[in-house]
């Protein structure tokens, strides 16, 4: 089956534009982080804790609607829900994509004073999904597994 673009024609500006469904993607794990889920919540949440995880300065405030900023600039996105201690929501920015790529972050308290991370990542655009899930994995998550580790 084949699909067909159609045109469009936007009448009060009268351009003519053409109607391409972009492929998005999910990804959804689940991690395990050495401390409990307040601790977790504000390495994740306070820029002066992730600044010592991450070893790069950030841009981030627990205000609804407030803009954040990680690995200068790589992340950026808007904050939309904050639960203390529980979770966490966030649209992040893909250029110009007309679904928000939401990730949403749940914390469960784990066995031996350990927090159970619940990663949710919905609306990635397929040409990203790689690298974004290596990036959950290894720089994110990864790193803030090291951190907990190494204490």
């Amino acid at each position: 089956m084949h699909l067909r673009q159609r045109p469009v024609i936007d009448r009060w500006n009268a351009r003519r534009y053409f109607l391409i469904f972009i492929p998005m993607k999910e990804f959804k794990k689940y991690f395990v982080i050495p401390a409990p889920p307040e601790d977790v919540y504000l390495a994740l949440t306070n820029p002066n804790t992730i600044h010592l995880w991450s070893g790069e300065v950030a841009e981030m405030s627990t205000g609804p609607d407030s803009e954040f900023s990680l690995w200068e600039g790589a992340i950026s996105g808007k904050n939309i829900e904050f639960e203390k201690d529980k979770k966490i929501v966030q649209q992040w920015y893909f250029g110009e994509q007309e679904e928000p790529s939401i990730v949403t972050i749940k914390l469960h308290p784990h066995e031996n004073g350990k927090t159970s991370v619940e990663l949710k990542h919905i609306n990635i655009p397929d040409q990203d999904f790689d690298d974004i899930k290596e990036g959950w994995i290894n720089a994110y998550f990864g790193s803030l597994q090291d951190f907990y580790e190494e204490e």
